[in-house]
């Protein structure tokens, strides 16, 4: 401390650039425990809300696991799809693979509500959609996992963005691995995340070309051993009408997020194109392997699903400066 002393000024110039560097280092990052002092109880709050959601709404876990997917997938994870429409602005919501399918934006108001009384203007509701991810997927008996956080909200939506960057149900394998490949996601990262599919539901109307396809009939053999599966189906899903009904993506452990959805795609009882084709249309055989080692092993499942959603959670990413924390996720805070 004597040199401290002798030059006072020097212990000023220490404590700025170390400030600085402690800023610069921040950027762009996120981190455990980043609201310990700031919101200590922010995901206790979270997880809380999440399990009253479920116990009210079973289907509410995937509702809330997907909003995090579509989320990322436009211009980053920074709640863009959380927001409404202005008059200056069209909401992601409005794009065709949310339209009369996206839900649990009202689950995503409660959990706002409660953060802003407990830590005003702290928790972003980008880390929301990224804890309520996690704790969704928990309350089905999927693993858990470490939300690293720091995220904050960005200030518009890209309605045709969401229109373009999220995979449809019917995509082909091709187009699937271009939409993750264009967020640095790999095609281990696809087969471990189209996982999700072990739980939640899909409208009809999603599903249809699959089982009221030209070429289903053309490929009997192929078909043979699934005719009942497109019986149930078409009994559910008749080919003219009821567009909005509702078929349970797994339908052998619809409730459990587990690996049958990999069992369900080697026996081509996958409920979207998108699903099967990971085996019809892998040339390489590459996909393929690891549908069946996920298929065989859940545990390896659940590990590789972890690293691809923390990977799928730190896409574009706004911190420090960038953005704002929103105190209503649905609008910026100056309107």
């Amino acid at each position: 401390m004597g040199i401290i002393k002798r030059f006072p000024t020097l212990w000023l110039v220490i404590i700025i650039l170390h400030f600085h560097h402690d800023v610069s280092s921040y950027d762009h990052q996120l981190y455990l425990d980043y609201y310990k002092e700031s919101c200590p109880l922010a995901e206790e709050i979270v997880r809380r809300q999440v399990e009253i959601a479920v116990l009210k709404d079973p289907r509410a876990a995937a509702s809330l696991l997907r909003l995090h997917f579509h989320d990322c997938f436009v211009m980053g994870c920074d709640a863009s799809v959380l927001l409404d429409s202005t008059s200056s602005m069209t909401s992601e919501k409005q794009a065709g693979p949310n339209l009369n399918s996206l839900r649990g934006f009202k689950v995503i108001d409660k959990i706002k509500q409660v953060l802003e009384e407990a830590c005003p203007n702290t928790v972003s509701c980008a880390d929301v959609l990224a804890i309520v991810a996690r704790d969704a997927v928990v309350s089905r008996g999927g693993p858990s996992w470490p939300v690293e956080l720091g995220r904050r909200d960005s200030l518009k939506a890209s309605f045709n963005g969401a229109n373009r960057f999220i995979p449809t149900p019917n995509s082909s394998l091709d187009a699937l691995i271009s939409n993750f490949a264009a967020q640095g996601l790999d095609t281990g990262d696809l087969v471990a995340l189209s996982g999700s599919h072990t739980i939640g539901v899909s409208r009809c109307v999603s599903f249809k070309p699959r089982i009221y396809g030209d070429n289903l009939d053309a490929e009997n053999d192929h078909y043979k051993r699934v005719t009942v599966f497109h019986r149930i189906l078409r009994s559910i899903c008749p080919q003219s009408g009821r567009d909005n009904a509702i078929v349970s993506l797994d339908l052998k452990t619809p409730g459990f997020f587990d690996n049958q959805y990999y069992r369900n795609v080697l026996e081509s009882k996958g409920l979207l194109n998108s699903d099967n084709v990971l085996i019809s249309q892998d040339v390489k055989g590459e996909i393929s392997a690891r549908v069946w080692a996920y298929a065989s092993d859940e545990q390896l499942f659940f590990r590789s699903f972890v690293n691809s959603i923390i990977k799928m959670g730190n896409i574009n990413v706004l911190t420090g400066e960038e953005g704002e924390i929103r105190r209503s996720c649905r609008v910026v805070n100056d309107l």
